[in-house]
């Protein structure tokens, strides 16, 4: 006997679900304590709709994050299929910077709901490193990058994202430590095999 499985939700209920999602990375983005009735309020629904969704605050947050991790992650091969492999990796680079400045604002919030959840941020931190990993493979196989390239030594490279301040000009900041990361990642490049 097969295990039953969820009904699909319906779409009026699958477009408020993602209204409130996106309504949420929002607002815990500015303010880690956002009220759930305002995120409610602004995503226009009810108390009722938002509990049934997210029966808690710590499930609405580590929602948003995984979501946000997992668009990320789903992004890699994309890029891959629409350009070349070297456009692929710098653009994947700014999103990276993307999600890394919403998380920054995301951080307080989810601190406290892995705290008070033992919610899991090693699936997320996978994702994004098998999604890396796909990217300088694929373009050290292209000859777009060193071949002594690796996953580890990117994350070391870009991890100078990580500190950057949110408040700043972030956008300028990461495009010029980026742009620097892709010209060493680009030198000693054998070309197309």
């Amino acid at each position: 006997m097969e295990p039953k499985s969820e009904p699909p939700q319906r779409s009026d209920a699958q477009r408020n679900r993602e209204r409130i999602l996106k309504v949420a990375l929002a607002e815990l983005s500015l303010f880690a304590d956002a009220p759930l009735s305002l995120i409610a309020k602004k995503a226009g629904v009810g108390q009722g709709t938002m509990y049934r969704h997210f029966p808690n605050r710590e499930t609405l947050v580590l929602e948003v994050h995984h979501r946000e991790v997992q668009h990320l992650a789903d992004s890699a091969p994309q890029l891959l299929m629409s350009g070349k492999p070297d456009e692929a990796l710098r653009e994947w680079m700014s999103r990276l910077a993307d999600f890394a400045m919403a998380r920054a604002g995301l951080a307080d919030a989810l601190r406290q709901a892995i705290s008070a959840t033992g919610g899991p941020a090693k699936p997320e931190y996978s994702l994004v490193m098998d999604a890396i990993e796909l990217l300088i493979n694929t373009n050290r196989e292209a000859g777009t990058i060193r071949p002594n390239a690796t996953t580890d030594v990117f994350v070391l490279a870009i991890a100078g994202i990580w500190q950057m301040d949110s408040h700043s000009d972030w956008r300028t900041q990461s495009g010029l430590l980026l742009d620097l990361v892709m010209d060493g990642l680009r030198v000693g490049a054998p070309g197309p095999p």
